[in-house]
């Protein structure tokens, strides 16, 4: 699970990051431009956003992705007096708030509300494709109930597809998210993955739904014959 953080307040950033990387791939932002660009990425489970913010502020950070149709969840971060805000990021499209200060059991159980609201994440941390399940607390996946193994990479892009079933990711995007904006790989490697995934589920009539979108990038849909 990736989160981006978007929080000028150098001090609250790194808290919150060092809160939740136990838990989560995090991705930080201490200005409304870099927030707005990364949230554009589509490539995220979660966003927590600040009101204030140098130069775009998190309303209009809200407006633009919502624009997009990027329907990331997004806890807005408030201040303590802030009621007009709070009211007016959930009236604009966001879907949680959290006031200044917090503690980290909320800024958690918020989190996972978000994510479970959103279908990203289950009770047991268990998300299911068909016969597919995949088991996020131990990065486990099982196909019409036998184990399999992938590697942690493997892992991740499957999930990435599962939490997307019947959506397109571009390469670019998966990329993104899988690998990160610093990898050393080039986005090739995106292709070599997809590959040895459809290798793994092959025997199980599954790779076939793992579906190739011709010169955008790739959709998990069922493939009805």
């Amino acid at each position: 699970m990736r989160i981006l953080i978007v929080e000028d307040n150098e001090a609250l950033l790194e808290s919150m990051h060092l809160m939740l990387c136990e838990e989560y791939e995090t991705q930080c932002a201490t200005d409304g431009e870099e927030g707005l660009f990364l949230a554009l990425q589509n490539i995220y489970d979660a966003i927590l956003l600040d009101v204030m913010l140098p130069g775009i502020d998190g309303f209009e950070i809200l407006r633009r992705i919502r624009s997009e149709r990027i329907t990331t969840p997004v806890l807005f971060i408030t201040a303590k007096d802030g009621l007009e805000d709070r009211v007016t990021g959930l009236e604009i499209g966001g879907d949680d708030y959290i006031v200044k200060p917090f503690q980290v059991p909320e800024l958690k159980a918020r989190i996972r509300a978000l994510l479970r609201r959103s279908g990203n994440l289950t009770m047991d941390h268990m998300i299911r494709y068909k016969g597919i399940e995949l088991f996020g607390k131990e990065q486990e996946i099982k196909v019409e109930g036998t184990p399999e193994r992938l590697t942690i990479k493997q892992y991740e892009l499957l999930e990435y597809l599962i939490q997307n079933n019947g959506k397109i990711l571009t390469k670019e995007q998966i990329y993104d998210r899988v690998w990160g904006f610093d990898s050393d790989t080039t986005i090739t490697i995106v292709e070599v993955y997809i590959h040895q995934i459809r290798k793994k589920l092959e025997k199980y009539g599954y790779y076939k739904d793992i579906q190739n979108i011709r010169g955008i990038g790739y959709m998990l849909k069922e493939v009805r014959e």
